[in-house]
Parts: C-alpha cells; sequence; structure tokens
C-alpha cells in the first residue's frame, strides 16, 4: 500500500512587502523554506517573488488587505491549495501617533484589525493543524512598546501589550503538543514605520535594521525562547522600565512619543 503524498511545507509571513517582513523572506528563503508571502503592495510582492524565484526559492503571494478581511482569504487559499504552514509569522501591523482623541476612529479600528484581529483570525486557522501534526511555531511580532503604556501611540502600545501576553499564554498552552510560540519584540527598527505612523523618525536613538531583527527571531525561535527582545539596549530599557514604578514609566514614555509626534492632516497608508 503506498503512503499518501506529504503536503508541502510552508512559512506564511503576512507584511511581507517592506521592513521586517521582507528580512524574514529573503533570511527564511536563503535557508530552503518554501514561502507564502502576503501584503497589501502587490507590485513589491511580485518583485520580491521574482526575486527570490530567481536564486531557486519556491514563493507564493496574496496579496490581501487584513484590515478587510484579507486574514480569512488566505486561510482558504492555504486550504484550497493543500499547503501545510509550518511556521507562521504574523508580522503585518501599523501604528499611528498622536492625541489619542484627535487621531480618526477608523485609523484606530484598521490598527486594531490589523495588530490584533489578523493576528488571532491566523492563528486560530493554523495552529489547531500544527497541534494536530505535533510540529509547528508562530512568531508574533510585537514591540518592546508592549511593556509598558505609551502616551501618544496609546493604541498601538496596547496593541502590542495583548500580543505580548497572548503569545505567552499561548506558548504555555501549546508547549506540549509540539507547537512552539514565541513574541518577537523589536525596538526602533529602520523601516517605514515612522513614516506611515505619522511620526518623526527619531534622533540619535539606537536603531536596528530589519535584517538584525529578524536573524535574533530566528536565533531564539531555534532556542525555542517564550520571548525575544532584538539587540541588547532594548532588553535594557524594558529591565529598567519593569523596576521603575508605573508612573514614572508612563511619564517617560510620554515624554519620548510626544516629542516625536508629528502627525500628518492625511494619515498615511501602512503596507
Amino acid at each position: 500500500m503506498t503512503s499518501a503524498p506529504i503536503p508541502p511545507r510552508y512559512a506564511l509571513i503576512t507584511g511581507a512587502s517592506y521592513g521586517i517582513g521582507e528580512a524574514f523572506a529573503r533570511q527564511l528563503a536563503a535557508q530552503g523554506w518554501r514561502l507564502l508571502l502576503t501584503a497589501r503592495s502587490a507590485d513589491r510582492l511580485q518583485r520580491l517573488q521574482r526575486e527570490l524565484q530567481a536564486g531557486g526559492s519556491e514563493i507564493r503571494i496574496f496579496p490581501a488587505d487584513l484590515a478587510a478581511g484579507g486574514a480569512a482569504q488566505i486561510a482558504q487559499t492555504a486550504a484550497a491549495q493543500g499547503l501545510e504552514i509550518e511556521l507562521l509569522i504574523n508580522n503585518a501591523g501599523f501604528g499611528a501617533g498622536g492625541d489619542f482623541s484627535q487621531i480618526p476612529l477608523d485609523r484606530q479600528r484598521a490598527m486594531l484589525d490589523v495588530n490584533l484581529g489578523a493576528l488571532l483570525e491566523l492563528t486560530h486557522a493554523f495552529l489547531p493543524p500544527m497541534r494536530r501534526r505535533g510540529r509547528g511555531a508562530i512568531i508574533q511580532v510585537g514591540s518592546v512598546a508592549g511593556f509598558q503604556p505609551a502616551p501618544y501611540t496609546a493604541v498601538y502600545a496596547a496593541s502590542k501589550a495583548f500580543v505580548l501576553n497572548f503569545s505567552l499564554a499561548l506558548w504555555r498552552e501549546n508547549r506540549a503538543h509540539g507547537v512552539h510560540v514565541m513574541a518577537l519584540c523589536p525596538g526602533y527598527t529602520d523601516t517605514h514605520f515612522f513614516e506611515a505612523a505619522g511620526s518623526r523618525r527619531p534622533k540619535g536613538a539606537w536603531m536596528q535594521t530589519p535584517e538584525a531583527v529578524v536573524k535574533a527571531a530566528l536565533r531564539g525561535l531555534a532556542r525555542r525562547q517564550p520571548v525575544v527582545i532584538s539587540g541588547w539596549p532594548n532588553r535594557a530599557v524594558v529591565l529598567v522600565t519593569r523596576c521603575l514604578p508605573r508612573r514614572w514609566v508612563v511619564h517617560a514614555a510620554a515624554w519620548v512619543f510626544r516629542e516625536r509626534r508629528e502627525l500628518s492632516e492625511t494619515p498615511k497608508k501602512e503596507h
């Protein structure tokens, strides 16, 4: 009796057209992963697909808007094509800087739809099959902003606090099922995040490259760490903020983010 064919195993990366998501795609392709890449920008996905395929990688793309039902479409497409998602990287997300009362509500709802809603939906779609197979991994991209309240980027920081705590809970729930869940918490990273959030790029602040963040993430994944804070300066900041009274931390965060606020009249769109 012949055995059933083994489905192709893929890494699914959201927000793959820029920054950390693109760096994940490049580094995983170099490791021989088959990739399913999704983002809003079809043109950038197609260029990345052509480049990585020229290097011998198997790349599928699926342009989708995670703020408008894209997560369900991605899950349905993966199922219809018989793709086995071995590694899920929930990287897509964006921020909005400024006074909460002055940021349009639809902008903030869209941010929650992407930062939380799509992450929840994709995790709920792909975690059960991983558990049934007894293997798999999920990387949830959070932020060091999730370790404390952050005035003038209040909803973004709160969404990343959810990602951190949600990921840790899932890490514990799934340890016995062969599935590893990890929260990746970068600090300032050299991407288009600041422009999309309507904020100034921080001057004089320590900033990582997306490639360095991803390298730290994959190293932490190999070690099965539940949380990876990329870069020792970011780890030091988190350690200090956790030792100080919360009131002091909130005042300090307010000073940092208010200084950096620069809202445009028309909010810029994320990719």
